[in-house]
């Protein structure tokens, strides 16, 4: 599989990779300029400490959030709880609110159906990916979640359309989007001990894979299809 149809992909592809870097560096300047007390992760820690078992639940459930109603990328809530809480609650937290929302998307689509899902996603993502979910199984679903940049959170609604169960779905979803948490909770705690080029490298690491997972959904799409197809799965 080309990872670039075209030099036009190409380009595109290299200028999104190029702006996200760019913000998230601008961002940092901005935020080392305006809010220096932010970069002082033993001081912030310590603050978020005094809420007690509020803070992570608050995580968890913005996490959740985002999965639901997606207005954030996930990795950008795990980032921050790398930077917080370290990489191993970090983690803890993001994938429990991963799943919390997961469980909450597949279990509303259960409920209300089609339509409902039909409602709430554009048209382009249940055309391309309705016919997906329903036809390979919990192997070829793992292997399109551990995919960053695809649509997994639109995923959760389509798979709760289908003959999956809850309790499979789940055990998919916490392996499949697994690795890419680890990768971003711990740039964040890298970030957070004072090692930037090492967590911004994993940052650009994500967002690369990211970008390239996005640009090319439906070549995965049709990848793991045949593969799956192929294996008997």
């Amino acid at each position: 599989m080309r990872v670039f149809s075209s030099r036009a992909d190409r380009w595109r592809g290299i200028l999104v990779v190029l702006l996200a870097v760019g913000a998230f560096l601008g961002l940092y300047v901005a935020v080392q300029r305006y809010a220096p007390f932010v970069f002082r992760a033993a001081e912030l820690r310590e603050w978020i400490a005094q809420f007690g078992v509020f803070a992570p639940l608050v995580f968890v459930l913005i996490q959740a959030v985002q999965v639901v109603v997606a207005p954030i990328p996930g990795q950008v809530v795990a980032l921050v709880a790398g930077y917080l809480f370290g990489p191993f609650w970090g983690t803890v937290y993001s994938l429990t609110g991963v799943l919390v929302g997961s469980a909450v998307a597949f279990s509303l689509a259960k409920r209300y159906g089609r339509s409902f899902v039909e409602d709430i996603l554009h048209d382009d993502v249940v055309a391309r990916f309705d016919e997906f979910v329903e036809r390979v199984g919990a192997p070829g679903l793992f292997a399109f979640v551990i995919i960053p940049g695809l649509p997994d959170d639109a995923i959760c609604f389509l798979a709760g359309l289908t003959s999956f169960r809850l309790r499979t779905f789940i055990a998919v979803i916490s392996v499949g989007r697994l690795p890419a948490y680890v990768i971003t909770v711990y740039a964040g705690g890298e970030l957070a001990s004072g090692r930037f080029l090492e967590g911004i490298a994993l940052v650009g690491v994500v967002i690369v894979l990211s970008a390239v997972g996005y640009y090319k959904q439906e070549a995965v799409r049709d990848a793991v299809a045949r593969l799956e197809s192929r294996l008997g799965l």
